[in-house]
């Protein structure tokens, strides 16, 4: 099973978003038959096993083993990732494009510019699968606390500044057998939990933050 998997096709999407096959999915992180999850749902063993059909089409659900019953066959399935998410390339038409009006100030740029880092690391992810292979990334995440919107905009020249360094400094046009990697680097308020919540609650700013954007 794969920590996280990056869906690229959109009728997988699709099957995906449909709430009961979410939650199959959540269930699945550890090998189920029809039977098991049925009754761990609510539903009909038939209906659960509609919805296993689709996921399994779309390589959501990978098979486990198959065990004999008398003159019936169990099939017993898990999720072929830990969790998903969904490339903007499965919303090819309407994906966010961050070469349109960038704007380093700008939340709607940051967007795109995430989309993008979906998009293309989960095109990679699937190319090194094929390969057998291990994509090459570094990342680093952070908070600072900032004691005014002031010191947040020094720190963003700042850390602009050094990175266009780092950039100048590397960088090797003609580098024979080089290869090119994004650099993306982003600032933004932190989202936290309301209490009760295991999840953040994305429609309210986190009030520890300056409100300014």
């Amino acid at each position: 099973m794969k920590d996280v998997a990056v869906i690229e096709d959109p009728a997988a999407a699709g099957v995906s978003l449909d709430p009961v096959r979410a939650r199959l999915l959540a269930e699945l992180a550890e090998p189920a038959s029809a039977t098991v999850l049925a009754a761990r749902v609510g539903l009909p063993r038939q209906k659960v096993n509609y919805h296993l059909r689709a996921l399994e089409r779309h390589g959501l659900v990978e098979l486990v083993e198959e065990r004999r019953k008398g003159n019936v066959t169990e099939r017993v399935v898990r999720a072929s990732a830990a969790s998903y998410v969904i490339s903007p390339s499965a919303l090819a038409p309407v994906e966010p494009d961050p070469e349109r009006a960038p704007d380093r100030l700008s939340a709607h740029w940051l967007v795109a510019l995430a989309a993008r880092l979906v998009r293309d690391v989960g095109a990679l992810l699937s190319g090194a699968a094929r390969a057998g292979k291990r994509v090459a990334t570094f990342a680093v995440d952070g908070e600072v606390r900032f004691a005014s919107a002031a010191d947040r905009a020094a720190f963003a020249e700042e850390l602009a500044g050094a990175v266009t360094a780092l950039v100048a400094k590397y960088h090797d046009e003609h580098a024979e057998g080089g290869r090119a990697h994004r650099v993306v680097v982003a600032v933004h308020p932190a989202v936290r939990p309301q209490p009760g919540q295991t999840q953040p609650d994305r429609t309210q700013p986190d009030r520890t933050q300056s409100k300014e954007t």
